[in-house]
């Protein structure tokens, strides 16, 4: 790690990315608790995640221009933008106004597109390759780990003050982020010259298509995806079975901070020991591991220590795809390959979040959480048997390298 904060213009970018993801893990659960707060609807409150994952349909089109113009700059309006866009969240007041929580949740989804794709292509400007998996795996730990208190202070926040002040600190955060990251040194590759217009909207999916690696683990990935979102709806039905009112999701998103930070932590180096794809698989089993955790838990207690293990998969998971990722594109399509992988991964989670808005109000989160257990191993299985002899050929390589060290 001291090798990759030596790097000139990257404790500038891990900064400001740092104080945003602060904002993130204060707002993000208030949106939604804000919703069953105000409505008293699981459904509704799981809806204002479909709203935040469903600016990713337009991903190609955001891409483009994520990978036309100059990167930083993107991320310096991008989050002044964004403190913009959370403010009209000071105005709600009563269920007539949910409304506009939903419009600052999509708003949200449009930034989670745009800006992350550029932290991809600015990553690869300022970064060697060897170092993108530190890159990753430092960001993934302190986004984690927020969650140790990140979602029990937005609670606090809602439930003492109101929903506007965690509003006004997100958007504080998000400025703050812009300021940051404005100072930062760089030289980016100049954009090459454009072709038709359906050849570059395309160009990522291409990519994507003509990548067997790629393509088979976001093939497994899109199947798990397919069932994650219904924890975002099931999670209060879950609090609801144990007696426990919609802020203690909190509690439960913290324990899962706890775990995240040891997955953040290991990540990097399971990845240089094993490969980016057996990692991704090993951290969707966790996911399913923990799942079936839960289905089990007599208490609450046992509940939270599967949130622990599920955080432990998490940034296994997305550490080891995100640098697959940007280890495979090519610099000048980065963009467009980072929001083509949104729109593959988005669109079931839409779907999930949807249909997980639906099934709450038939099933009991048990029965829920198996459907979401049994889905996801089917992704991982789709993973390990398609690329198997890729995992065992990067497994022995590795570990060659690290003997030879």
């Amino acid at each position: 790690m001291r090798k990759l904060f030596a790097q000139p213009g990257f404790p500038l970018l891990f900064g400001g990315l740092s104080t945003s993801m602060l904002g993130d893990s204060v707002m993000l659960l208030v949106l939604s608790m804000w919703v069953k707060t105000l409505t008293g609807s699981n459904a509704m409150a799981g809806l204002t995640f479909f709203f935040m994952v469903l600016p990713a349909l337009g991903a190609p089109l955001l891409g483009l221009w994520v990978d036309r113009l100059p990167r930083k700059a993107i991320l310096v309006w991008g989050n002044f933008a964004s403190a913009v866009a959370v403010l009209p969240l000071v105005l709600v007041r009563d269920a007539g106004d949910v409304w506009l929580i939903w419009v600052v949740a999509f708003l949200y989804g449009v930034s989670f597109v745009v800006l992350p794709a550029a932290v991809n292509g600015l990553l690869k400007d300022l970064l060697p390759d060897e170092l993108l998996v530190d890159a990753n795996s430092s960001l993934a730990t302190i986004k984690e780990g927020y969650r140790l208190f990140g979602p029990l202070v937005g609670a606090a926040i809602f439930a003492t003050a109101g929903g506007w002040l965690v509003a006004v600190v997100d958007a504080a955060t998000f400025t703050i982020a812009g300021l940051l990251i404005a100072t930062i040194k760089v030289t980016e590759a100049p954009a090459p010259a454009p072709h038709s217009f359906r050849d570059e909207v395309m160009g990522g999916v291409r990519f994507l298509a003509g990548d067997r690696v790629l393509r088979h683990v976001l093939t497994g990935m899109a199947i798990s995806i397919l069932v994650i979102g219904f924890f975002e709806s099931s999670i209060y039905a879950l609090m609801d079975a144990f007696g426990k009112p919609p802020t203690f999701s909190g509690v439960f998103v913290t324990c899962q901070g706890v775990g995240a930070v040891l997955g953040g932590l290991t990540a990097g180096r399971a990845v240089r020991r094993f490969g980016e794809i057996a990692v991704c698989a090993a951290g969707l089993t966790t996911l399913a591991a923990a799942t079936v955790v839960c289905i089990v838990a007599p208490t609450m207690t046992v509940v939270l220590a599967g949130a622990a293990i599920c955080g432990v998969g998490l940034p296994w998971t997305f550490v080891a795809f995100t640098t697959l990722m940007q280890r495979r594109s090519p610099r000048h399509l980065i963009g467009r390959v980072s929001t083509a992988v949104d729109v593959l991964v988005s669109t079931p989670q839409a779907i999930s979040l949807a249909l997980g808005s639906l099934l709450v109000g038939l099933l009991s989160y048990r029965q829920i959480f198996a459907i979401i257990a049994t889905v996801i191993l089917l992704g991982v299985l789709q993973i390990v048997l398609t690329l198997r002899t890729q995992i065992r050929q990067t497994g022995a390589a590795r570990q060659e390298v690290s003997a030879g060290r």
